[in-house]
């Protein structure tokens, strides 16, 4: 046998158990996917996070409408549950005061924060001590 078959022979043999990955190549894969989905995450929870703060602030928005909308209806300020319900006012909005000064409170999901919007302000804002 010649040198040159010998090659031949070989390069046939390598050529033929080259089928595949190499187990450096997979695990190589695996630890990239694990840090892209280590960075992913958090970022996720944030996003939901913030997702929560949101609703929460967009239902103080309409609680505020539907509220200002009773006390033109109902001077008085003594609206009662299924009337604010009719008017568009969401669950878990609660009305911490009453009457033509008042204050809406909603807590949201994330981390238990506390929004209020009241009579006086524009809108929503995160307000940790709750309506005075």
């Amino acid at each position: 046998m010649s040198i040159r078959t010998a090659l031949q022979n070989r390069l046939e043999r390598i050529e033929n158990n080259e089928k595949g990955f190499t187990l450096i190549e997979l695990l190589v894969v695996v630890i990239i996917i694990g840090i892209l989905a280590a960075i992913a995450v958090p970022v996720f929870l944030g996003q939901q996070g913030q997702a929560q703060d949101s609703a929460a602030v967009s239902d103080l928005a309409t609680a505020k409408v539907a509220y200002v909308s009773s006390l033109v209806e109902n001077p008085a300020g003594d609206a009662t549950a299924e009337e604010l319900a009719a008017l568009g006012f969401p669950e878990g909005v609660t009305v911490a005061t009453a009457g033509r000064e008042f204050c809406l409170e909603r807590t949201s999901a994330n981390n238990n924060r506390l929004f209020i919007v009241d009579s006086g302000t524009e809108g929503p804002r995160f307000d940790a001590a709750g309506c005075p």
